[in-house]
């Protein structure tokens, strides 16, 4: 069986997917989007959904390994209650709505949240901001994280827009995020069995792809330890501009 899948130009374009995703584990999030419509152009949409979800779980485990102490389990402890509400209801609205009404669906909102980011720190002059404290806060974005990750794989965008909120640094806001998708893309594993998108030969296609995705996890770690403070917060929501256009196209 071709793990890959679809001849040369498909493996090339799934190599640079893997590649992307390790970098976007270990340095900017919401970059994944962008392997996920890649995915998403080289397989059926169902079918990608399950491929590129074995691939994020490599990536998740290779940002571990490079942050594993630097997560705030504060912050992960406040939104993981509501993320299984959303998987719950990402796994509903799976069987309602078309895959391009839903990729752009989740594209608009983000764009959004991504304008209201910016208009939060204008407002704050740079300062930081408790608003990712309040309960209703951390309920919705993390009834987000779980909608969003069940139904397009798109929920690194949502998490980058409410670690940046949070005003942590750099090292802590990837660590914090390397940690909680871990645990959330884990516990989308059984759901994505019980839908019938995640096969046996999608942890072969992760397993092969694996040295990509650990090649683009040393390249976001050397980043993430270069860059500053400030220009990893510009980053970060360019990053995440940058998966609402890729979900909107």
């Amino acid at each position: 069986m071709d793990l890959l899948g679809g001849g040369l130009v498909a493996a090339g374009l799934m190599a640079v997917a893997a590649v992307v995703i390790g970098y976007s584990k270990t340095a900017l999030g919401g970059l994944a989007v962008v392997s996920v419509a890649i995915f998403a152009s080289v397989l059926p949409a169902r079918q990608s959904t399950g491929a590129i979800l074995a691939v994020l779980v490599v990536g998740d485990l290779v940002a571990v390994a490079h942050y594993r102490r630097d997560a705030d389990w504060s912050l992960i402890r406040r939104l993981l209650p509501a993320v299984l509400p959303g998987l719950v209801l990402g796994s509903l609205f799976l069987g309602v709505v078309d895959d391009t009404t839903l990729r752009r669906s989740i594209g608009g909102i983000l764009l959004v949240l991504v304008l209201l980011q910016l208009w939060v720190k204008r407002r704050s002059d740079g300062g930081g901001s408790d608003v990712h404290e309040r309960r209703p806060v951390a309920w919705a974005a993390g009834t987000g994280v779980g909608f969003a990750t069940m139904t397009a794989n798109a929920a690194g965008a949502v998490m980058t827009l409410y670690l940046s909120a949070s005003g942590i640094d750099k090292r802590r806001f990837v660590g914090t995020n390397a940690w909680f998708f871990l645990i959330v893309n884990l516990v989308k594993v059984p759901f994505s069995v019980g839908l019938g998108l995640l096969h046996p030969a999608d942890v072969g296609r992760a397993a092969l792809l694996a040295p990509l995705v650990l090649v683009g996890g040393l390249l976001g770690y050397a980043t993430v330890r270069r860059i500053g403070q400030g220009t990893f917060d510009v980053a970060v929501l360019v990053a995440s501009a940058v998966a609402a256009a890729a979900l909107l196209v």
